[in-house]
């Protein structure tokens, strides 16, 4: 039985897989002008993805489900068959933000579905330019593959009344991943209101990088996580972010240790902070 992939892989690993036919590479940045720069240059043979409209079915009201929730099971599926990606595909996805943006999101759910042969590149996009993959703007042609099979979400997540009962019980361990000034109420670039959940802690996402913007290993992830844990079950973690993206990075952090992946909360402070729950506030300036 061949050993399970690690959730990450390093660009001199990719390099060695460039020629392959059996990779099916990824390109998920998001943002504004985010497919416009795809088509100005991507890697060689890469795919795009599009956050807003393949990894979310975005909503007229963010009170019910935040500013990214996630499509149906169905819509999955189509997104799947569309980039030509089967169950057998070997996938690696990057974005330009070190993976901590849609490119962990997009793993998250490829795991969410059972897929098992799915990776993140280290240090995304840019490190893979610096280490010489090739690169170009011609639109990649690819067939498209049968409806991928798949029937629920798999990996657990949280809903808002479940982060309300969690928040308040010892046994339970809610984790904020965004910046500390978020965080902290002192600037709010996104939502309406400034704050935090009362009662979840703050691990910011990029603790996950090291000063070159890449993961740290999985033995310091591993020793990180499993103090911020300790004894508590996995299914008592509940991760969350601004509207559950960048919660996948850390997710993603947390399998990469070896640890089973905690719960998370799609909705997140998009959802939480529209609706009418106890906050940790400080009103935009």
């Amino acid at each position: 039985m061949a050993a399970a992939l690690s959730s990450i892989i390093n660009t001199e690993e990719l390099l060695q897989l460039s020629n392959s036919s059996e990779i099916i590479l990824i390109d998920a940045r998001a943002g504004i002008n985010a497919e416009e720069n795809y088509r100005k240059e991507h890697l060689k043979r890469a795919r795009y993805i599009d956050l807003n409209k393949d990894m979310a079915t975005i909503a007229t009201d963010p009170s019910n489900g935040g500013r990214h929730p996630l499509p149906s099971i169905e819509k999955f599926s189509e997104v799947l068959s569309k980039a030509g990606i089967s169950p057998e595909s070997h996938v690696v996805i990057y974005d330009d933000k070190n993976g901590s943006n849609a490119a962990a999101r997009f793993w998250w759910m490829l795991r969410a579905v059972g897929h098992e042969k799915v990776q993140v590149l280290n240090g995304g996009l840019q490190e893979a330019v610096k280490a010489g993959f090739p690169v170009n703007s011609e639109i990649e042609t690819f067939k498209t593959t049968d409806r991928y099979p798949v029937s629920k979400w798999t990996l657990k997540t949280a809903d808002i009344e479940e982060v309300e009962k969690a928040r308040n019980n010892d046994e339970n361990i809610v984790i904020d991943v965004r910046d500390k000034n978020r965080y902290d109420g002192l600037t709010e670039p996104l939502d309406l209101i400034a704050g935090h959940i009362p009662g979840a802690i703050n691990v910011p996402f990029s603790e996950n990088l090291d000063s070159n913007g890449l993961y740290h290993s999985s033995e310091i992830l591993k020793e990180k996580y499993t103090q911020i844990i300790g004894d508590k079950k996995t299914e008592n973690i509940i991760v969350h972010c601004g509207s559950g993206v960048t919660a996948c990075h850390t997710l993603l952090a947390i399998d990469y240790a070896g640890i089973e992946i905690p719960k998370l909360y799609v909705g997140s402070w998009s959802e939480w902070s529209r609706n009418d729950r106890e906050m940790a506030t400080k009103p935009k300036e």
